[in-house]
C-alpha cells in the first residue's frame, strides 16, 4: 500500500502526527492513547500497514 493511503486512513480515524524520527514518523491516537511509527517509504508492506493500524487501535485496512 502507498504510505499516503495509510496516513489518510489513520487521520480519518483521529490519529495525529507527533514528530519525525530519523527514518520514521511518529503518530498518536488520542482516542486510545497509543502510538506507532510509520516508515518513510513510498510503499509499505501490507503486513506492516496492518501492524501499524493495530498498534494505533484503528480499523485495519483490507488492501493488498
Amino acid at each position: 500500500m502507498k504510505q499516503n493511503d495509510l496516513i489518510k486512513h489513520i487521520r480519518k480515524h483521529g490519529c495525529v502526527f507527533i514528530r519525525e524520527g530519523s527514518s520514521h514518523s511518529v503518530w498518536y491516537n488520542p482516542l486510545t492513547g497509543r502510538t506507532s511509527t510509520i516508515p518513510r517509504h513510498s510503499e509499505i508492506n501490507t503486513y506492516t500497514g496492518k501492524k501499524i493500524c493495530n498498534d494505533l487501535g484503528v480499523v485495519i485496512i483490507n488492501k493488498k
